[in-house]
């Protein structure tokens, strides 16, 4: 007898699971966040102080930024129309890519539509079945799932752990090709990998090292301000950094940064890349004016540490020293406040008082370290964070008491 399944009994099923979401406090939902003078914004209707952005350099709002797009859309139009294979390809993205290889100190380079687009596609471009994958445990998502797509063995080492590391890399056949990937600076907790000693693993195993700097572009590194591996002075020691623009370079999409033939083998294996409309003339301009203005203006940079080096005394007095580096490594800060209800009643609060600031919750970070994630910018004020901290004393206390 043929069965008949109810539309309305699939859907409940989706209910059912929002419903499980829901009674863990996991439940999550889009707010409406607008507003054009960064970092004052409109959330809800309600106006508020951004606490939560990565637009690192309020770049984003730069007016030199919007010219450059103004003047893209102008003259070419709002669309790329095709992939790059096809005829998406123009002059201001193969100049974007030679300035993001000047940049990064590669041979080359290859621009993405984001950065998760980049690290999915890159990752299951270079590695296969056969090959070995040694991630941080706490990579960034899109490091994760380009990892679980690939086909390769997977091996997690405990986060920052480089003795567990070498353990691992131990058990790898010696012939195999191994990369090693790593986040630069962990997005949740805002501290940096121990870069140095990758690069020694990775040449002592023989192992390619793949290092995303999402949340160091802009930030780390003395001259250029290119990240991490600019920063230790490691340019020509790790085989591939990836990143984005839409942090502190306050735009849009995703690079590669390697060697001439890595970028080949993108071009021609990486998927997400092959198959996506290329990104649009406007975007492409504004990547480009990012970098010009990143690597020219220094009194950003400087202002943004200003504010970290401001938060991090501020967090040390609110805060058991357990909870914070003895000095800040770059502009994210987690407080960690363990129970998910409990984070979300004091991120509440601090929105009832004018403060946006966002509760991250398991799975996004591991079970019992639900937290506040607090991510500065050069455009906030020293007010605005002395502020931000008074109020948020008040709310830990309220919510503990």
């Amino acid at each position: 007898m043929e069965q008949t399944v109810h539309k309305t009994s699939l859907t409940d099923i989706y209910r059912e699971r929002l419903s499980v979401l829901q009674a863990q406090q996991r439940l999550r939902e889009c707010q409406n966040v607008s507003g054009a003078e960064f970092p004052l914004i409109s959330i809800n209707g309600q106006l508020a102080i951004h606490f939560c952005s990565n637009n690192y350099l309020g770049l984003a709002i730069d007016p030199r930024m919007k010219q450059a797009a103004l003047e893209a859309i102008e003259n070419s139009g709002t669309s790329a129309s095709a992939s790059r294979l096809v005829s998406g390809t123009d002059a201001r993205i193969i100049q974007l890519e030679e300035s993001i290889a000047d940049w990064k100190g590669t041979e080359a380079a290859l621009v993405f539509n984001s950065g998760y687009q980049a690290n999915l596609g890159i990752i299951q471009a270079l590695t296969g079945p056969g090959d070995w994958i040694f991630a941080d445990r706490l990579n960034h998502a899109s490091l994760v799932d380009g990892c679980r797509l690939s086909g390769a063995k997977l091996v997690r080492y405990h986060h920052k752990d480089v003795n567990h590391l070498e353990d691992k890399l131990k058990t790898a056949p010696v012939n195999a090709l191994k990369w090693i990937i790593t986040d630069s600076v962990f997005s949740m907790d805002g501290t940096r990998a121990p870069l140095e000693a990758l690069v020694d693993l990775s040449e002592k195993y023989g192992a390619m090292l793949m290092v995303d700097e999402a949340h160091a572009n802009g930030i780390l590194g003395d001259k250029k301000h290119s990240g991490l591996v600019e920063h230790l002075r490691l340019i020509g020691c790790v085989h591939l950094q990836t990143g984005g623009f839409g942090k502190a370079l306050g735009s849009q999409g995703g690079y590669a940064a390697g060697s001439r033939v890595l970028i080949d083998t993108l071009i021609n294996k990486a998927r997400s890349f092959i198959y996506s409309t290329a990104l649009p003339p406007s975007v492409i301009a504004a990547n480009k004016k990012a970098l010009e203005v990143v690597q020219s203006e220094s009194s950003l940079n400087e202002r943004l540490w200003q504010n970290i080096h401001l938060m991090h005394t501020g967090l040390c007095d609110i805060l058991s020293s357990a909870n914070l580096p003895e000095s800040p490594a770059s502009g994210i800060f987690p407080v960690i406040i363990g129970d998910s209800a409990k984070t979300l009643v004091v991120c509440d609060d601090l929105l009832s008082r004018g403060f946006f600031v966002k509760a991250i919750r398991p799975p996004t970070v591991p079970e019992g370290t639900a937290r506040l994630r607090i991510t500065l910018s050069a455009a906030h004020t020293q007010s605005q964070i002395q502020s931000l901290l008074l109020a948020l004393k008040d709310c830990i206390a309220t919510t503990s008491s």
